[in-house]
């Protein structure tokens, strides 16, 4: 009897050890299988994102060209279309060149904190109906500080190249992203009151009967003005103004630290295309109500409003003038932050007058 139940015993503990062995092994599965799915939704995402960065570069070297009756890109590739390609390969092919006097652990870590926040930043946002990849119920207010945090990879590029120009240009940059920040709060607290969640699909779906940007139309001109302060594009440039500072903050940077900085411009303006899109445009959402509409999918409607916006980018590039630093500081601070106020207490006193909070 004795050695019958120690035989059990044994069994017993066997087997749950086998279990025990098989649930590691399941989980370990489950976990590697999670931490690889996570890096492909990733890769799909950026990959694509890259190549629209790239060829948004050609796109607006071509706009800018025929706008100025000239042929742009035009020797590599058909129509010049491999020309992007080229001055990537040119870029990381080059010899890095670290100034002598600089702080070198910031210096080399600055251009990768700016693609990083420009990459990441592309978490929250849905190309169409749950195509996103991550839904977040704070998702405007991811995006808002992720694009604050931007200012501390300008200013630490700035700082650390330890050259007068790159100061002075990162710090013309940082006071002209947070003085725009401001006004870019306060009409997306506009959106808000209309839509009643801080959640992007929630925004869109809250424009299925009619886009914001014809009841607030001077918000949607607003925002653009502050998208291109935001992305220091033209007119707004003044981070970047060669005339008086040969390059702005990354006057020191060559080869892949360039690239980087390059790349994360170009992410940025694509973000705040989406962003334009996803508020006052209707994101994935055809603009009229109509069967054959509807057999378009989402992702293509919001593709042409983004490009829509990236023409609109590169076209005020083309028509407008630099900006003085004074009169960029004035159009943000005594201009644009009061009439976004306006509209915040106009909204918000016909919503509540006729009870139209949702």
């Amino acid at each position: 009897m004795e050695t019958n139940l120690k035989t059990i015993k044994k069994q017993l503990c066997s087997n749950k050890l086998k279990n025990n062995v098989i649930i590691i092994i399941k989980k370990k599965n489950f976990m590697t299988f999670f931490f690889l799915s996570i890096i492909l939704k990733i890769l799909v995402l950026t990959v694509p994102l890259l190549l629209g960065v790239a060829f948004l570069v050609l796109a607006e070297r071509k706009v800018l060209a025929s706008m100025q009756r000239r042929k742009g890109p035009n020797v590599v590739g058909i129509f010049g279309i491999f020309q992007p390609i080229a001055d990537g390969l040119k870029l990381v092919v080059k010899e890095p060149v670290l100034p002598s006097s600089a702080n070198l652990v910031i210096f080399l870590f600055a251009p990768v904190l700016t693609f990083l926040l420009s990459q990441v930043a592309w978490a929250v946002i849905p190309f169409g109906d749950g195509l996103v990849l991550a839904d977040l119920n704070v998702g405007l207010l991811y995006l808002f500080a992720v694009s604050s945090l931007g200012v501390y990879g300008i200013i630490t590029a700035g700082w650390s190249s330890n050259s007068k120009y790159a100061f002075l240009g990162s710090l013309r940059s940082a006071a002209q992203m947070v003085s725009y920040e401001v006004s870019i709060g306060l009409i997306l607290i506009t959106v808000l009151l209309c839509t009643g969640s801080l959640n992007l699909s929630e925004v869109v779906k809250a424009q299925t009967h009619i886009w914001f940007c014809v009841p607030l139309f001077p918000l949607l001109i607003m925002f653009f003005i502050s998208c291109l302060a935001e992305t220091n594009r033209a007119p707004f440039d003044l981070p970047e103004a060669e005339a008086e500072l040969v390059a702005g903050y990354n006057v020191e940077y060559s080869s892949m630290g360039f690239a980087l900085f390059f790349l994360g411009e170009y992410a940025n303006m694509i973000v705040m295309g989406s962003l334009c899109t996803l508020f006052f445009l209707g994101g994935w959402l055809p603009p009229f109500d109509f069967v054959i509409f509807h057999w378009i999918p989402g992702i293509f409607w919001f593709g042409f409003k983004v490009t829509f916006f990236l023409f609109s980018f590169i076209w005020v590039r083309a028509a407008f003038p630099r900006y003085r630093y004074d009169q960029l500081m004035r159009l943000g601070w005594k201009v644009l932050l009061p009439l976004s106020l306006a509209w915040v207490v106009l909204v918000s006193g016909i919503l509540l007058s006729f009870d139209y909070l949702p």
